[in-house]
């Protein structure tokens, strides 16, 4: 069965830009094709904005990056390889997260090694990619992203590995709070900080390899990083901090979909536009709030020495 492409494709003219990025023509045919797409933006979405809240608290974005590259490396080389793309990426994203891990906790300490992993697994991405003779289509959709074409066994992956994650958080959730919040305190209570470091980096590897597969290697953060900055904007609450990241992250990957699924543009672009939307949007609702609170808290007097 072909797939409409609208009117200005059929009559061969070439489409305007506005046409390409937002196209609504025979819309309800093709959202019918994209129910496995919907449900993994559903996973997507619930993965990334639980699993940012720590990225957020335990200052890791640099790592979700440093962990993407290799997560990209892993995929090339499936590709190339012939095997399961999902499972390399997969491999990729553990293996960086494990050498991250075992760093330790410290930024200081990370940051470094984190900078070296990074242009090294890009490297190999490229290399991999370019060794590659097969469709162009699906070295692009490494960097970019490809829900529109989730089929049911990637799908069946995607389910399998969010499952993972879900349970590990569920299990993990307040010592890796706690851990998170004040890492010295906690040590000293006892919590084993270090052993629950390493097991986040496992989780934030298989969480950055499943976004890997939806919008691409290069643009994971706006799924595992910005949902979480933005609801840290408007509210420091432990319960709404999370639900607000997956309300965020949902909305940018769902509506994501929506609005590629008519278009000839990858999902990635409107993902990381509408993440970025809401962000600003709380941000300014964030800096109003502290304007208000700040006009209201009466500035202490200096005292007058006699």
């Amino acid at each position: 069965m072909s797939v409409p492409t609208g009117p200005s494709a059929a009559d061969g003219a070439d489409p305007g830009i506005w046409q390409q990025i937002f196209n609504f023509a025979d819309y309800g045919d093709l959202l019918a094709l994209v129910h496995n797409s919907l449900l993994a933006g559903a996973l997507l979405g619930l993965v990334g904005g639980l699993v940012g809240v720590f990225v957020i608290m335990r200052d890791l974005p640099f790592a979700v990056h440093g962990i993407s590259e290799l997560s990209f490396a892993g995929a090339a080389a499936a590709l190339l390889a012939g095997f399961n793309v999902v499972a390399g990426s997969i491999v990729g994203s553990l293996m960086a997260a494990a050498a991250i891990g075992l760093l330790g906790i410290r930024a200081r300490d990370r940051n470094p090694v984190i900078g070296i992993i990074m242009p090294f697994g890009l490297g190999l991405g490229v290399l991999f990619l370019s060794l590659y003779k097969g469709r162009a289509a699906n070295k692009f959709g490494i960097l970019t992203g490809q829900i529109i074409a989730v089929d049911t066994p990637q799908t069946a992956w995607l389910v399998g590995t969010s499952v993972v994650v879900l349970a590990a958080l569920a299990v993990l959730w307040r010592p890796l709070t706690f851990a998170s919040a004040d890492p010295d305190v906690a040590e000293a209570r006892g919590v084993p900080a270090r052993a629950l470091s390493l097991a986040f980096m496992l989780i934030l590897g298989l969480a950055v390899a499943l976004c890997v597969q939806i919008v691409g290697a290069l643009l994971v953060l706006s799924l595992l990083v910005t949902p979480a900055a933005a609801a840290a904007r408007v509210t420091a609450s432990p319960v709404l901090l999370p639900v607000l990241s997956v309300l965020f992250a949902l909305a940018a990957m769902e509506g994501g979909v929506l609005l590629a699924v008519g278009s000839s543009i990858p999902i990635s672009p409107y993902v990381t536009t509408l993440s970025f939307l809401i962000y600003l949007a709380c941000r300014l609702v964030g800096s109003r709030r502290a304007a208000r609170t700040a006009r209201v808290v009466p500035v202490a007097e200096p005292e007058t020495r006699v």
